[in-house]
């Protein structure tokens, strides 16, 4: 599988990343059940097939406890990247999970999270989502700053998205990564991403197959009209699947550094794997894709 450096971080990281939300469990924004047998036989199977990036959250539910359960031993495999200023509250049947920006959460959450995941690092250090004002008002890149050179963060960088993104990049934030949402399907950081990129940042793409199949997405809009208006099924090839296009259209953003793809399936696992051997579209198919998008989003 294709490998790219992450920004400036001298990272090398699979040009396919595994998405760990999908394993946290029942209790945060109505994730569906795993065992943790499953889990594990899943996150073995990630670094297995050569994925060596994967993305987690203090707020992902049991994510970080069972990346530490199981292949904490592996350590060396992957480059880990997990989210801050997150909590977990409980609120009997569920876990509520409110943002709290201050040093002190965000001190409280390396320290859970390395915990958790039974490292004493971790390769990438990102804020989950706050605006401008909010990482002005908390300090909080200084306490990135702070926590980096402890050694327990080797990079640090931000998740982030539209209207919060031209803040951030205007600021003088020094992140070193930005994820951001992009696909086929939602292409209102495409230019955004050119501009995070020529800042030296390296590109994180979360939702890079459409948030999965029609009406399957966490909360989001089902935007796969977009699909038939387009009529995008001209394009394919000869048993290439809508999510497999998807996935080859991200892939073949120029400045994408990497894109995570969670789920619960090993079988789908290694069909996005497969896809993502087969690398970036054919120039032109990816031009004709763009264009026939563009005619239909005003």
């Amino acid at each position: 599988m294709e490998r790219k450096l992450l920004g400036k971080t001298n990272l090398s990281v699979t040009a396919l990343g595994f998405g760990s939300m999908e394993i946290r469990g029942t209790r945060v924004w109505n994730g569906r059940p795993i065992s943790d047998e499953d889990s594990g036989k899943l996150l073995h199977a990630v670094l297995d097939a050569g994925i060596n990036f994967i993305d987690t959250s203090y707020d992902y539910g049991r994510s970080e406890e069972l990346i530490g359960k199981y292949i904490r031993g592996r350590r060396q495999e992957y480059v880990l990247a997990t989210k801050c200023g997150c909590t977990l509250v409980d609120c009997g049947d569920h876990d509520e999970t409110p943002h709290v920006w201050t040093r002190d959460n965000l001190l409280h959450n390396i320290e859970t999270s390395l915990k958790r995941m039974g490292t004493d690092y971790v390769d990438l250090l990102q804020l989950h989502g706050p605006t401008a004002a909010q990482v002005e008002e908390g300090g909080l890149l200084e306490v990135l700053e702070e926590i980096k050179a402890s050694g327990k963060a080797r990079h640090i960088g931000i998740s982030s998205y539209m209207p919060n993104l031209e803040a951030h990049l205007a600021g003088p934030g020094n992140y070193e990564t930005y994820q951001l949402p992009y696909s086929a399907l939602e292409r209102d950081h495409e230019t955004w991403i050119d501009r995070a990129a020529d800042k030296g940042a390296g590109i994180i793409i979360r939702g890079g197959v459409g948030r999965g199949e029609p009406g399957l997405g966490l909360g989001q809009q089902d935007r796969w009209h977009l699909w038939d208006a387009a009529k995008l099924d001209e394009l394919l090839e000869e048993g290439e699947t809508r999510t497999g296009f998807l996935l080859r259209f991200t892939l073949s953003h120029p400045n994408l550094s990497t894109t995570i793809v969670g789920t619960m399936k090993p079988e789908h696992l290694l069909e996005n794997v497969r896809v993502a051997e087969k690398g970036r579209l054919p120039a032109d198919v990816y031009a004709e894709a763009k264009r026939r998008l563009d005619s239909v989003v005003k």
